[in-house]
């Protein structure tokens, strides 16, 4: 029999992720994936802040940007009647506005960019690979038996034909929106699948005279006639700039998918262009259904499910790809201290206390940018009526004089603008709250959000909030403060006066076998806050602390000096690690 400590079940954005980040703490791991190769079509693209940073900690920050399409041209975000045709208005998307550039600067050393799918997994899981992990093509997963030490996982080579045995330690279920996984540990799940039907097109065409002038990543097109409903909703993303396509197109969910030939992929290409003209080439074409469903629990025993296994839901908002990986992120950590036995298994736990909620933010969220769309198609009278004559001859009453056509208008500014839902939630991707047993509570609620806490990021120490971060310097020499956490050891952050801390953190490393670093912020300390930035958000006084973990969450803060701060903070991390 094969044994490994973990065994990961997929090797998409959440198994990719997965094997980096265990390959880069060391734990033995086996990958496996019942296909031959990683992904070949875009599908997932937005790489969020958050996302980001989890990619500089693991090293593959500088390989993603080299590759990604940047911020500055994913956000003039248009909503046409074709992309040749009428702009019916337009709105500046991940953060591009001036006033939302800023917030998006200021809260993170990571830019959010465009990375597809087919160009993230070879990122990840080639890194993985290269640091030990152990990637088997060709190998299904079939069924899996736990007991008190470990799990029996069997498998199938798909070529050779035979089935055997991998013994884990502990299996990560990241075999996507019909995991097997999850559905024979029993997962409860929350929802629906199957609520609408889409089709992707990728095709190539060079459509640079009508889109390079608003840079994109998505280009909405709405269209009446349509076979759903009367109205076609069509998203044209963009893969490549500004040669290479991606077509989102409805179909109805209660009848056959439509049969993708090639001329009716063209065909549909050429009606969202608005130009017939253009030559293109189809790449690939496929349906599948937009799902409204999370798992309330995200563990049974030793199995651990993440990515879509777990979170199921339309593209909406970019959140799928970036939290799948974030839910690696989260668990790597602990199942390396776990697999070292430095930790307690209790700390498992803290996985599915910590994710679940965000499965279900993210899952409420994305259906919930789907139906906002409806206050375009009501601000353009398209919901009164099913003759599509009325419905085009609604459109053009905007370009009227007229009380109620400068309501229509008003009426499309304010639906347009609403889209911020959707495209601009940076409180969704940055402001994630864990409250868990790998969290010690400060005995303070939980901050409130100044401004819309769905729109802005606001930056806190709570335990439970991720570490805020801020420019230290030393010298000429620049850093984040996540750059000096992460990196699967323990941060404890303190300033002028805390040098107990600091002894701490070496005393409780040497006793508890975990790696804890200290960080002392001041004049002639470690490092200078010459900015003030640090001192604005810290929410404690110089000879205070903040301890983050591994994952550059905020797990335990002192206001100020304690009596013994070893015995404080050995027993913060006693908690923390379930010992």
């Amino acid at each position: 029999m094969i044994e490994t400590d973990v065994l990961v079940v997929g090797s998409g954005p959440a198994g990719g992720a997965a094997a980096l980040m265990l390959a880069t703490y060391g734990v033995p791991h086996i990958v496996v994936t019942k296909y031959g190769r990683l992904a070949d079509t875009p599908r997932a693209h937005i790489t969020n802040q958050r996302t980001m940073e989890v990619l500089r900690d693991a090293g593959v920050e500088d390989q993603v940007l080299a590759q990604a399409t940047p911020q500055r041209l994913m956000g003039e975000t248009p909503f046409v009647t074709s992309l040749a045709g009428e702009e019916l208005g337009r709105i500046r998307t991940w953060y591009t506005h001036p006033s939302r550039q800023a917030d998006h600067d200021l809260a993170s050393p990571s830019s959010i960019c465009d990375m597809p799918q087919h160009m993230m997994e070879p990122v990840l899981v080639n890194e993985a690979v290269a640091r030990g992990a152990n990637l088997r093509f060709h190998t299904e997963y079939l069924s899996l038996t736990q007991d008190a030490d470990g799990v029996t996982v069997r498998v199938r080579d798909r070529l050779r034909g035979d089935e055997y045995d991998i013994r884990a330690r502990y299996v990560i279920g990241a075999d996507g929106g019909r995991s097997k996984v999850a559905d024979d540990i029993g997962l409860p799940m929350v929802g629906q699948m199957g609520v609408a039907g889409s089709i992707n097109i990728v095709f190539e065409a060079d459509l640079s005279r009508y889109v390079a002038h608003r840079p994109s990543i998505l280009y909405w097109v709405l269209q009446t006639g349509a076979e759903v409903g009367g109205i076609g909703m069509g998203l044209v993303r963009c893969v490549r700039p500004w040669h290479e396509w991606l077509i989102v197109w409805g179909y109805d969910i209660n009848g056959s998918p439509p049969n993708l030939t090639e001329e009716y992929a063209r065909d549909i290409a050429h009606m969202l262009i608005g130009d017939p003209s253009v030559p293109l080439t189809i790449k690939s074409s496929s349906a599948w259904t937009v799902n409204h469903m999370y798992a309330s629990s995200l563990s049974n025993g030793r199995v651990f499910c993440l990515g879509d296994a777990v979170h199921r839901h339309p593209p909406s908002n970019g959140l799928g790809s970036n939290t799948s990986i974030q839910d690696a992120y989260n668990i790597a950590w602990k199942l390396a201290l776990v697999c070292r036995g430095v930790a307690g298994p209790g700390l498992m736990a803290s996985y599915s206390a910590e994710r679940a909620p965000v499965a279900e933010q993210i899952v409420e969220r994305a259906n919930r940018s789907i139906g906002e769309t409806g206050r375009i198609f009501d601000a353009l009278g398209l919901l009164s009526t099913n003759d599509p004559d009325v419905m085009s001859a609604n459109m053009s009453s905007r370009k009227l004089p007229g009380p109620d056509f400068e309501k229509r208008r008003a009426l499309l500014r304010e639906a347009i603008a609403f889209k911020d839902y959707e495209f601009n939630t940076h409180g969704v991707e940055l402001d994630q709250r864990y409250v868990s047993s790998a969290i010690v509570p400060d005995g303070t609620p939980m901050p409130v959000n100044p401004r819309d806490p769905e729109l802005y990021h606001h930056a806190t120490t709570w335990p439970g909030a991720k570490l805020p971060h801020v420019w230290l310097t030393r010298g000429s020499a620049r850093v984040s403060t996540l750059d000096l956490g992460g990196h699967g050891h323990f941060t404890v952050f303190t300033g002028i006066g805390g040098s107990s801390w600091v002894e701490a953190a070496a005393s409780v490393a040497a006793s508890l076998g975990v790696a804890v670093e200290a960080v002392a912020i001041g004049p002639g300390a470690d490092w200078e806050d010459v900015y003030g930035d640090w001192a604005a958000v810290r929410e404690i006084g110089d000879t205070g602390c903040v301890v983050a973990r591994p994952d550059n969450y905020v797990c335990f803060r002192s206001s100020g000096a304690v009596e013994d701060a070893t015995a404080e903070l050995s027993g913060v991390l006693r908690q923390v690690l379930a010992l």
